[in-house]
């Protein structure tokens, strides 16, 4: 008997939490530690995302929102043996209509001036670099803060697309 499996983004629950933080390991020279990841996922469950293949987490993005009500997409990361496939792409448009349907019009994120492969991604979305934050990282790297703008026009078509869905 054959089943078929696929790709879905849902909400993150608790269970996940031992493989996003095996994926932000594998990903980033200064992870998240668990207790962070778990209080994000306590404080904003709806803004924290993952992508499963065949029932296995490959993927999550988590967003807060910023005082300045901009979504703040705070880490974003997919297995490396699942990497450029879209499920990055994929994570960031899930999170982006999200924040979207509960009137959220602006999206920043920092990301290492050395990775390019991100970079490139969110420039593919519509981001901008807007200003490099210097010794951003603990070895001293540098950061460039990039943000999307979209308009309320683009907010009301979606929400009447998410209406008619």
């Amino acid at each position: 008997m054959s089943s078929t499996c696929g790709v879905v983004v849902r909400r993150a629950k608790n269970e996940d939490l031992r493989r996003i933080v095996e994926i932000e390991g594998r990903s980033f020279k200064y992870p998240y530690s668990i207790l962070v990841l778990t209080t994000l996922l306590n404080l904003y469950p709806e803004y924290f995302l993952v992508c499963e293949y065949c029932g296995e987490v490959i993927g999550y993005v988590v967003a807060v929102i910023d005082k300045d009500s901009s979504g703040h997409i705070v880490s974003i990361a997919v297995d490396p043996n699942y990497r450029g496939l879209g499920i990055g792409k994929l994570l960031m448009n899930s999170v982006e209509s999200k924040l979207r349907n509960d009137g959220i019009t602006k999206f920043k994120l920092e990301v290492a001036v050395s990775n390019y492969v991100a970079i490139n991604m969110y420039k593919s979305l519509g981001y901008e670099v807007v200003k490099v934050l210097k010794n951003y990282y603990p070895d001293g790297e540098d950061a460039y803060l990039m943000i999307k703008n979209t308009s309320a026009k683009d907010l009301n078509t979606e929400k009447r697309l998410l209406t008619i869905i």
